[in-house]
């Protein structure tokens, strides 16, 4: 009896300590000091991040202020240098964040270092658990009622065997919330780790951003040597070559549209649209927007493209099947080079600041042909004057009339 007695206290004592054992690596893990202090620095980033967005800001406010007064060679440099300061900003916002994210993995890791811990500690013990069940349960009740010197024994051993089953199946339930737990957090890691990536690339974009502003400066400085009588002539210029540039679009489109119609080709499969369009680059970062408020020559003219951030040199490929109408080369740097595809229903598409051409006018294009190559840089040649760094100008007309071309393009095609 002693034997039976002894071995069901133990097995019971064994699940109540199984129960405290969980307890405690849950509420008080060996990392909780870590995550305690990695937690802290995360506020304190934080608390730094809304601070930088504070700035970030009241330097667009300033902005906006510069952009309402009378153009002027200072009011300009104002501007750029209120840019400049808040593209500083965002580079450092950026990074903040990334090292944000960089300590909510750590302490997530950390967590599931514990939970980790926890389940094969509770595995263990519950497999221990098991056999000592299976021990116990390999003498039958007659074999257990035998060796009992009265019936109360053998009613007290049924109960610490009930009492065992339940203990096991408190731990399993428990042992399966944990795991759920460590699901719920290495999903999070990945979250995380997607968001890092994504924020990596968006600090490389505004490093970019802030080198371009800075190209702004020195550009317009060097064209206008601080003389507010160049800086007029110069936005003379620029908005008279901007009127030549729309005004000879205009009349290509038209002349090719009345040729294409007189040979029955205008919806024709060669140019046929079925209202979508490809990304004309392998990027799809966009450092300006259709009618952008913030653009750096508004000034001068309404900014009405996107203009897609593509190193010097990116190929440029057709965003739809079409007929070439324009291809403006320049021997240059102040000359704009550009190439214009004349479509279906009434829609063209404009592709400027090119350094290269693979097409010719008066030739039919189709979807992603290669059209020539990417420029902007300032001085190089068809860059056009005070371009702010390498890009792709994209515009798209609906009837001569620019529209905003994300409307129509679309993400994969």
């Amino acid at each position: 009896m002693k034997k039976y007695l002894v071995l069901a206290i133990l097995i019971i004592g064994f699940g109540l300590l199984v129960q405290f054992n969980f307890v405690f690596a849950e509420n008080v893990s060996g990392n909780s000091g870590e995550v305690e202090a990695l937690n802290q620095q995360i506020a304190e980033k934080k608390e730094k991040i809304k601070q930088l967005d504070e700035s970030i800001q009241a330097y667009k406010k300033k902005i906006e202020q510069k952009q309402l007064e009378k153009v002027s060679l200072s009011n300009q440099m104002g501007i750029i240098d209120n840019r400049i300061s808040q593209v500083e900003l965002d580079v450092q916002f950026t990074k903040e964040k990334i090292e944000t994210l960089e300590l909510e993995l750590d302490s997530i890791k950390l967590s599931i270092e514990a939970k980790e811990a926890v389940i094969k500690e509770r595995k263990d013990m519950i497999a221990n658990f098991i056999r000592m069940i299976h021990k116990q349960g390999d003498a039958d009740f007659l074999e257990i009622f035998a060796t009992r010197d009265n019936f109360s024994d053998f009613y007290n051993q049924l109960q610490y065997l009930e009492t065992i089953e339940k203990d096991l199946g408190n731990s399993t339930r428990a042992l399966r919330i944990v795991k759920e737990e460590l699901g719920q957090k290495k999903a999070q890691v990945e979250e995380r780790k997607l968001a890092y990536n994504d924020l990596k690339v968006e600090l490389e974009q505004k490093k970019k951003e802030f080198t371009d502003q800075l190209n702004v400066k020195s550009n317009l400085l060097a064209q206008t040597k601080s003389s507010e009588g160049q800086f007029q002539t110069l936005l003379s210029g620029l908005k008279s070559q901007y009127q030549q540039t729309e005004e000879e679009i205009t009349s290509a489109e038209q002349k090719v549209r009345q040729k294409l119609e007189a040979q029955n080709k205008l919806n024709s499969g060669d140019i046929s649209f079925d209202g979508k369009l490809s990304w004309p680059t392998q990027s799809r970062y966009i450092t300006a927007y259709f009618h952008d408020p913030g653009y750096p020559y508004r000034y001068v003219f309404e900014h009405n493209a996107v203009d897609i951030r593509a190193g010097h040199g990116t190929t440029v490929k057709a965003a739809a099947s079409g007929y070439v109408a324009r291809a403006k080369t320049c021997t240059l740097a102040s000359c704009y080079a550009y190439v214009m595809l004349v479509h279906s229903d009434g829609l063209s598409t404009v592709y400027g600041h090119l350094s290269g051409f693979t097409v010719k006018e008066d030739q039919f294009v189709t979807r992603g042909d290669l059209i020539g190559y990417s420029g902007g840089t300032p001085g190089t040649i068809g860059a056009g004057p005070f371009v702010t760094g390498p890009h792709l100008h994209f515009e798209v007309r609906k009837n001569g009339i620019p529209v905003n071309p994300l409307g129509y393009l679309v993400k994969d095609y």
